[in-house]
């Protein structure tokens, strides 16, 4: 045995201690290459991609919900407070899908290492279907809870559902897919959150058309409006349900899984080294009868006294080992500040669209306008938008991610949403004042940045840049740490943003979003690129043992 060297010597025999590892690593760049679409990849991908449409839809839909309670619960209230939920309300029933995610992406994150990614992936699935039928029935007690605080509760479990959606699908694409098309994929598959965003407030105009004349009758018949379009919420559910409930594990996923005990269990190992010497004896014809114990050969004895003295078994590292080394914990830093950053405006601006289609002058008066009218004039102005900003930079980034690389998108978002928000934020007004379609221009122009850009990227890089065996542990808390920026920005933030008169304080948020688009750009420095690299080559197994 040499010092330094992996292998065991003996009479010309060679026992590679990292020869189960290097035999594991070349398994696993033959299924990379060989990777080809298929109905397995198709059902795979069109299951995640209605996942992020579903999704999309429970988490946007509040925007049109919280407006229309506002015809139902406060049309006899008189002032400004008329037809629209007090703040407070309006804030918890938004947040809740929120703080529901960040549980469950952290929790279903940790279970889809443990479990498995399907047998959670499908569990999620489950709990969010029926949560969302739950909440459509949400209504006041006659003692206790008001219809706002039932359906916050139901909206956090719903929440928790949406929350294995993040960490579960990223690991099952990227496991899936191949080196050449695995950024791709994931960004489609994520990129179905913009016809979510759009699909929602279509849904509210068909509802409301067919109600527009009993609604502008009697405005309480809203209330069958706002429980249908939340209702519609589980039908995509349901139709991937059975496909979801049958999907497998990836090869990956399995191959470490199989693994784990034994690279873990030192007795294991060593017992393993020593049956492969001896099968390896017998396979070069020496068979010579076992020594007794009370006899041992001088080659036995050699062999059990060199290999725990110098070759060490593989003991492989817990989470927290892992992550306590700086070159990895870097990494997890980077993708959770990332997220963290990007949400914070990503989620202030969209939770709230309403603030935007009124600040541009497109929603109408809510007092004079017929509520079927005001209603559907900003569920226009929802689609409008998204389909202005949102839903091209989806798009663009799937077509440009395996040539730009993840990196370098993720960086020029940030750069140019700092840019974009600090022109809106120091010159709101003068715009606003000037030309609403400057305005729209502007806005459209950062909602293309922000998913052509970060919301893209930080979803795609956490799903690659971690082991197997902590992937989805990994994406989870950068995703959780996503959801938190969600709650900080509509919890806190956006509480200030009637300072000095309705929305007088929005171009300040704005000004704070920016610092936040800068903080997410120097952080992803921490990054490695991804772009063609097999997630063997991304996360060095070895590193993974002492």
């Amino acid at each position: 045995m040499h010092k330094g060297d992996n292998t065991v010597e003996d009479g010309g025999v060679q026992v590679d201690a990292d020869q189960e590892l290097l035999q594991r690593q070349y398994e696993l760049a033959q299924l990379d290459r060989s990777s080809r679409a298929n109905w397995e990849m198709i059902k795979k991908l069109t299951v995640c991609g209605v996942a992020f449409l579903n999704d999309a839809y429970d988490m946007f839909a509040i925007n049109i919900v919280a407006m229309i309670l506002g015809f139902v619960y406060y049309n006899d209230a008189t002032g400004s407070a008329q037809n629209t939920v007090p703040k407070k309300w309006d804030t918890l029933i938004k947040i809740a899908v929120q703080i529901g995610c960040l549980l469950g992406q952290l929790i279903m994150g940790r279970l889809g290492d443990k479990v498995g990614r399907t047998t959670v992936y499908s569990a999620g699935l489950m709990i969010a279907i029926t949560t969302t039928i739950a909440s459509a029935f949400s209504s006041s007690m006659v003692k206790g809870f008001n219809v706002f605080v039932v359906l916050f509760i139901w909206r956090v479990l719903l929440g928790f559902g949406i929350g294995s959606d993040y960490p579960l699908t990223a690991t099952i694409v990227s496991e899936y897919a191949s080196v050449h098309n695995r950024g791709k994929l994931m960004a489609a598959v994520f990129s179905f959150q913009g016809f979510g965003n759009v699909l929602a407030p279509i849904v509210s105009i068909i509802v409301l058309a067919c109600f527009a004349q009993s609604v502008d009758r009697d405005v309480q018949n809203l209330d069958y409006v706002w429980r249908i379009i939340i209702g519609v919420g589980c039908i995509p559910g349901v139709s991937t349900l059975y496909w979801r409930l049958t999907m497998t594990d990836s090869e990956r996923f399995r191959h470490v899984n199989d693994n784990e005990l034994g690279a873990s269990d030192e007795s294991t190992t060593v017992d393993s080294e020593s049956e492969k010497l001896l099968a390896q004896q017998t396979s070069t014809g020496s068979t010579s009868p076992a020594p007794s114990p009370e006899e041992p050969t001088a080659d036995a004895a050699e062999v059990a006294l060199v290999i725990p003295d110098e070759v060490q078994p593989r003991r492989v590292k817990t989470f927290t080992q892992y992550f306590s080394e700086w070159r990895h914990l870097k990494v997890l830093l980077g993708t959770s500040i990332a997220w963290f950053s990007l949400d914070v405006a990503f989620y202030g601006i969209n939770l709230n669209s309403s603030i935007v289609i009124g600040a541009i002058g497109f929603a109408g008066d809510i007092k004079a306008d017929r509520p079927s009218r005001y209603i559907i004039r900003n569920c226009l102005g929802n689609i409008i938008i998204n389909i202005l900003g949102s839903v091209p930079g989806y798009w663009i980034s799937v077509f440009t991610i395996e040539r730009l690389g993840r990196v370098r998108i993720q960086l020029l978002g940030f750069a140019a949403l700092t840019v974009l928000y600090l022109i809106l934020g120091f010159a709101y007004h003068q715009i606003l004042n000037k030309s609403s379609g400057a305005f729209i221009f502007i806005f459209s122009l950062a909602q293309l940045f922000q998913n052509f850009g970060p919301n893209v990227t930080t979803f795609v890089i956490p799903g690659e840049v971690f082991p197997t065996r902590f992937r989805s542990t990994a994406h989870g808390i950068s995703a959780a740490m996503g959801k938190l920026g969600a709650v900080v920005a509509q919890g806190g933030f956006l509480q200030l943003k009637d300072i000095g008169g309705k929305d007088e304080w929005i171009n300040h948020l704005l000004q704070i979003f920016a610092l936040f688009m800068l903080l997410g750009f120097f952080v992803t420095f921490w990054i490695p690129e991804s772009k063609g690299k097999t997630l063997e080559e991304i996360c060095d197994e070895r590193e993974e043992y002492y």
